[in-house]
């Protein structure tokens, strides 16, 4: 069996959630209040966001957000990566 890069796995998760991140904010400047509803109201299968959705995030709010994201899945990633390569049983020779 591979061994999985944990590195680069931890790197691959955290990049992929600022990706997610960084989509939400373009849907959030692009869509409007009523858009970035509906969008994620259907995102969550019908769940309402209304109540919770902020529109006025200030800037250093979002970069600090999307560093805690990559942050976040970065040892997300990490953590998959070392528990599936424990796993692996050596081969004896």
């Amino acid at each position: 069996m591979y061994r999985l890069n944990i590195k680069k796995l931890g790197f691959a998760f955290g990049f992929t959630g600022a990706l997610i991140y960084l989509g939400c904010m373009i849907v959030m400047a692009t869509a409007g209040q009523e858009g970035t509803i509906t969008f994620f109201n259907s995102l969550l299968h019908g769940l309402d966001t209304t109540d919770i959705i902020r529109m006025d995030v200030p800037l250093l709010e979002a970069l600090f957000g999307i560093i805690q994201t990559f942050i976040l899945g970065w040892l997300i990633g990490a953590c998959i990566g070392a528990f599936y390569n424990a796993q692996i049983r050596t081969k004896k020779v």
